[in-house]
Formats: C-alpha cells, sequence, structure tokens
C-alpha cells in the first residue's frame, strides 16, 4: 500500500504522526470508450463553450455557479487562504460510544500506520482506546475538505472513518409514514420467526460478487475466441405477497429446509434369504 497523507493524531498535549492509507478499494470491472469498428479509444477535449476554443489544463479553475446563471471564478489561492486549521492534523474532540454513532454518517475508511518515532505513542492510545470500548470523535481535513471522522482499532491498527456532516443526511420523507398500517400481533410474531430462523454469525468470506465474476467470465471467453455462453439467470422476481402470513409460513419453512445438515441416503438393507423348509 502507498500512504496518501502524513499527519498526525493530536490527542490533548500528545502528538502522533502518522501515515494515511486507503482501507478500502472497489473490484469493479472498469471499460474504456472505444470506437465499435476498430476499437480506437475515445478521447475528449476541453472546449470553452464561449469561444470553441480548447483550453489547457492550467488555465482550467473551479467556478461556482449562482441562481441568476451567473458565475463566480475560484483560483488556487482562494482556497490557499481558507481556514483549514487541522490540515495536518487528526484533532481528538471527544470520546463516545461507538452505538451513538449511527452508520449513515460513515463515508469512507483508512488506516493509520505510526511514522517515525510515533509508535510508542500510538500502542499507548490505541490500547487505552481499545480498553475504554469507545471510539475517538475527531476532525481532519483531507484534499481540502474538512470532515469529522472517528477512529477505532481493527486487528491492532487505528481505522480512520471519515464522516459525513448532518445537513449533508437526507430526511426520509415518505407518503407511508403518515399512513396508519396496522400490522396483526400474528403477522409480527412470523415475521420474527423468520428473523430468528435465519440468524447466523456474519462471514463476510461466505459472499462474492457473482455478477463481476459473471462479466470476467465473458472477457476472458472474448480473449480467447470461444463462443459466449450467458450465465444462467436467478430467480425470477416475485411479486407483491397476495397473503402476507402465507408467505412468512412458506419463508419460515423454506428457511428451516436450507439450515438443516443434509443427511445421507439410507442404503435399503438387504433381507435374508429364507431357508426352504424340510418336507417329512
Amino acid at each position: 500500500m502507498r500512504s496518501i497523507w502524513k499527519g498526525a493524531i493530536s490527542f490533548g498535549l500528545v502528538t502522533i504522526p502518522v501515515k494515511l492509507y486507503s482501507a478500502t478499494e472497489q473490484k469493479d470491472v472498469t471499460f474504456h470508450q472505444v470506437h465499435r469498428e476498430d476499437g480506437g479509444r475515445i478521447r475528449y477535449k476541453r472546449v470553452c463553450t464561449l469561444d470553441g476554443e480548447e483550453v489547457p489544463y492550467s488555465d482550467i479553475a473551479k467556478g461556482y455557479e449562482l441562481a441568476t446563471g451567473e458565475i463566480v471564478v475560484l483560483t488556487d489561492e482562494d482556497f490557499d487562504d481558507l481556514p483549514l486549521s487541522t490540515s495536518r492534523r487528526i484533532d481528538v474532540l471527544q470520546f463516545a460510544p461507538a452505538e451513538q454513532i449511527d452508520p449513515i454518517y460513515f463515508s469512507k475508511s483508512y488506516y493509520l500506520e505510526p511514522d517515525g518515532q510515533g509508535a510508542k505513542p500510538y500502542v499507548l492510545l490505541r490500547n487505552a482506546l481499545e480498553a475504554s470500548g469507545q471510539v475517538a470523535v475527531v476532525k481532519v481535513a483531507l484534499r481540502q475538505r474538512e470532515s469529522l471522522a472517528t477512529l477505532r482499532v481493527r486487528d491492532g491498527v487505528f481505522v480512520l472513518e471519515t464522516m459525513l456532516w448532518p445537513d449533508e443526511i437526507r430526511a426520509p420523507d415518505f407518503p407511508f409514514l403518515e399512513e396508519d398500517i396496522e400490522v396483526r400481533a400474528q403477522e409480527l410474531q412470523m415475521a420474527e420467526s423468520l428473523i430468528q430462523t435465519m440468524e447466523a454469525e456474519f462471514d463476510p468470506t461466505e459472499y462474492h460478487d457473482a455478477y463481476r465474476e459473471a462479466l470476467q467470465q465473458v472477457i476472458e471467453a472474448k480473449v480467447e475466441g470461444k463462443e459466449v455462453i450467458a450465465p444462467p439467470g436467478g430467480e425470477e422476481e416475485a411479486g407483491p405477497a397476495v397473503d402476507l402470513m402465507a408467505a412468512l409460513r412458506a419463508s419460515v419453512e423454506a428457511a428451516k429446509r436450507e439450515r438443516e445438515p443434509s443427511k445421507p441416503e439410507k442404503k435399503p438393507t438387504k433381507e435374508p434369504k429364507r431357508k426352504p423348509r424340510k418336507t417329512a
């Protein structure tokens, strides 16, 4: 892994130099836009809509459009003057129980590695945070954007998880929330039974990206000049349940069958041959 940022955790009067690494990566199959006839790459030019001239990258600035349609042009110098006090610091603001932070706030995860002489204070804070059972709420600036974040420990390493600001979370404003929908006690009990039947320890390695794997097979078949065979489709999407109780009951039974260990088939036992009776 290659570090993408260097800074320090500021914890009271303690400063811990750290390096930042992306903790996740997308495994999407990437494509280029090409000419269908000859496979040539499609390239785009940066053209000004006013004079039609191609613009070099060095002459491109950021523009903010007003409600009137006018554009306010901002230069790199304008951004340099912004008061990002945490530009090279991860400031610890408070400590809080992890369950108090709604996961909807989390944006992206990063690993933190101690840098230089920071190993001992790093391990000290890590052990203290792990023993407390809490997470640190911090503030950090990455790529000219200030964010709230949390610090937690995973596999002996600090994980920095950037967060969205409260005004970036949309309110769920849906009509059904205003409706008086009645749920019968029997339906609720059956739904709870279905949940209990499907309970299991979460193991992420049990799941895989079937679409990406099928797409990779199509690409490999194309490379080898083989006929592309469409992967088997999934089950047809079921429509809305007409009888909710019947659907829940059938779901519980299906879940129970999937959880039952497969029993080996019993081999039929041969009946012992009867000895012929002696005649007098």
